[in-house]
């Protein structure tokens, strides 16, 4: 049996994949807040002699929580896993205050900025790769029940705001085009290890982020990302070898892969080579 760990698995996405993941034979452990959800869908799919769903409560913005996390969940799941999936995340907050707010504001006096979008949708994540990549390497790679060698896979969710530009969501775009480059530069890094990474980027999905109000406009308008779409995607990122690889999905549902701009020259292009080489040393010591 297949064993995975999400963070977040409780509402959205996350609760989607777990659904999809323990439907199709996985075992899957939930490290969320919400457990509330987490317990249903424990007390759905386990049985007095079989258990395939585990969880725990765990804030995913926080290091020390997310290791005691993934601590139980190797003791659980056997010590190895298979696929992490750090699907927690939020949506913009109000991170400076307004304008009317700054003018009524003493000289002098500053407010400090709500960065709780950057500790959740990219720190937090930045956590879980850190837990996921140290693990895979220590447990080796063994033949997958799709096909080849995998030490493991790690699939995220980035969205369209990761290289599409939304003025009104500076930090959240800031964090999703975060997200976007981690996937095509670490996941490049990490496939000769026999590890992945790869990224869904989905258009609107209805989850907890936004109000009914505001998904029900866009499904008035047909711009609704069906769930299925982002199914079919994570099917892709398990059933295959590929690596640093983003899967928009859609509101026509399905997914299409995004490539990265292309370089402007050939004197560019190789900037980039001599910064890769130069920056293996932080990842692999001298050679």
């Amino acid at each position: 049996m297949l064993r995975s760990i999400r963070c977040g698995g409780s509402s959205g996405i996350a609760r989607a994949l777990t659904l999809h993941l323990l439907s199709t034979g996985w075992q899957v452990f939930i490290a969320d807040r919400n457990t509330t959800s987490a317990k249903q869908i424990a007390e759905k799919y386990n049985t007095t002699t079989n258990t395939i769903c585990h969880y725990t409560e765990c804030d995913t913005a926080s290091w020390e929580s997310q290791l005691s996390a993934f601590q139980m969940a190797l003791k659980l799941l056997g010590g190895r896993i298979d696929f992490v999936a750090p699907i927690a995340g939020i949506g913009e907050r109000k991170w400076l205050p307004f304008p009317s707010e700054t003018q009524s504001m003493k000289e002098g006096e500053f407010m400090k900025p709500d960065l709780g979008t950057v500790d959740v949708d990219l720190t937090g994540v930045l956590y879980t790769i850190a837990l996921a990549v140290q693990q895979f390497r220590r447990q080796g790679a063994e033949d997958w029940s799709m096909g080849g060698k995998s030490r493991g896979k790690i699939g995220l969710v980035a969205s369209v705001c990761g290289f599409y530009c939304v003025p009104s969501l500076p930090v959240y775009t800031a964090a999703k085009h975060a997200l976007v480059g981690l996937t095509r530069s670490y996941g490049v890094l990490l496939r000769d290890e026999d590890i992945a990474i790869n990224a869904v980027a989905p258009n609107v999905v209805r989850t907890s982020i936004s109000s009914d109000k505001f998904y029900d406009r866009m499904e008035e308008q047909g711009l609704l990302t069906p769930m299925e779409g982002l199914m079919e995607a994570f099917d892709d990122i398990l059933g295959s070898h590929k690596s640093g690889l983003i899967y928009e999905c859609g509101p026509k549902g399905g997914w299409v892969n995004r490539a990265g701009v292309e370089y402007v020259d050939k004197k560019s292009k190789k900037c980039c080579e001599l910064l890769w080489e130069r920056g293996n040393v932080l990842h692999y010591g001298q050679t």
